[in-house]
């Protein structure tokens, strides 16, 4: 349906406001599909280094392309000692949010050539940003516990590494394999409130970490990526499978949005919950210990009976990122580490046919004032 000049889409909810060929989302099939792939065909098949190849170079790489990628990103992950001081010295009060985004901050003052925006610097940046906020993130979650922050190993991939720099233990590969679907899952998806963000900033040809900085304090968002947070609270607040129906009845009494539910776009389910409540699942049999599944399940039904409001991405994420070690407050932290990919394919996307993006208002507010001298 055209719109009509002048006419408000709040939210720009249904404004196509550019051509892109990395991602694109059905809600009502549903379906989401990076680089002509389904999700569901994605998740189990592609490594994250996999994915962020297929993001940044819109196809999949050869098995030579690929071990000179994963090489290239092994050697950028370590992070400047400045910003490990940053990290070490910032109040334990600080948001882990706020202070990921100075950390990335830091990095591009630090970069001597952050200016340089030609298309092979463009990308060198982006390809060190997404090995390098792994690193930050995992510093960040051993400082929170009073540990010192792990060098990389580079001997592990991607998602073997970031477990390691967070746990100090190698992942088996159940774990691991849970791991890496939660970054593939939240690499893209499409034109959300943080990519969107990236891509204005690119749009006036600013430097590409103010562009990530954007996404990041936009992600920071508790209606966005800090969704996650807030659902494993909730279930930490409801406590027991027992309690959901209460909890569930009450929040929806006091007229209280539960996280983790609900989408702008998806309105016959999000694909990526259905993939993650089956390996959330799995993770949890394995461990002889469902009490947090058992909890989202319930609160799921009653969701369904009540209000027919389904769950997304970050529903199940939630209780599967903590089974595997990462403590709450450094959910969202994660799910940007990984969403670094799919900024990274916009910010190229942007760079490369860059038309300054600059939308109007319609202006409802007064008009015909004079200005009286006294």
């Amino acid at each position: 349906m055209a719109q009509k000049d002048n006419e408000v889409r709040e939210g720009l909810e249904g404004v196509v406001a550019f051509e892109s060929t990395i991602s694109h989302i059905d809600g009502t099939v549903p379906e989401l599909v990076i680089r002509g792939y389904d999700i569901n065909d994605i998740v189990g098949n592609l490594t994250f280094e996999q994915m962020s190849y297929l993001l940044l170079f819109g196809e999949l790489p050869s098995s030579i392309q690929l071990t000179d990628f994963d090489a290239e990103l092994k050697s950028l992950r370590q992070v400047p000692k400045s910003v490990l001081a940053f990290l070490s010295s910032v109040p334990k009060s600080s948001e882990p949010m706020s202070i990921l985004r100075t950390a990335v901050s830091m990095l591009g003052c630090i970069d001597s050539e952050s200016g340089l925006n030609d298309q092979n610097s463009v990308l060198i940046k982006l390809k060190s940003l997404i090995a390098k906020i792994p690193t930050i993130v995992a510093a960040q979650a051993r400082i929170n516990v009073g540990e010192t922050p792990l060098q990389p190993d580079l001997s592990l991939s991607h998602s073997s590494n970031y477990y390691y720099m967070v746990t100090g233990e190698v992942a088996d590969e159940k774990t691991l394999n849970a791991f890496d679907a939660v970054l593939v899952i939240y690499a893209e998806h499409e034109i959300n409130a943080s990519t969107f963000a990236c891509r204005v900033v690119m749009g006036t040809e600013s430097d590409i970490y103010s562009s990530v900085v954007a996404g990041i304090s936009a992600i920071k968002g508790p209606l966005h990526g800090g969704a996650i947070d807030g659902s494993m609270n909730m279930l930490k607040e409801i406590g027991s499978a027992e309690n959901a129906e209460n909890y569930v009845k009450d929040a929806l009494a006091q007229k209280r949005k539960l996280p983790g539910f609900g989408h702008r776009v998806y309105r016959a389910g999000d694909p990526r919950a259905h993939v993650l409540k089956r390996m959330t699942l799995d993770l949890a049999n394995s461990r002889n210990d469902s009490h947090w599944f058992d909890i989202a399940l319930e609160a799921e039904k009653q969701m369904a009976s009540l209000k027919s409001i389904i769950p997304n991405v970050d529903y199940y994420a939630a209780p599967l990122l903590s089974h595997i070690g990462f403590p709450v407050i450094l959910m969202t932290n994660v799910v940007t580490s990984a969403r670094i990919a799919g900024w990274s394919a916009h910010i190229l996307e942007q760079y490369g046919k860059n038309r300054l993006i600059r939308p109007r208002a319609k202006y409802t507010g007064k008009s015909g004032l004079k200005i009286h001298k006294p």
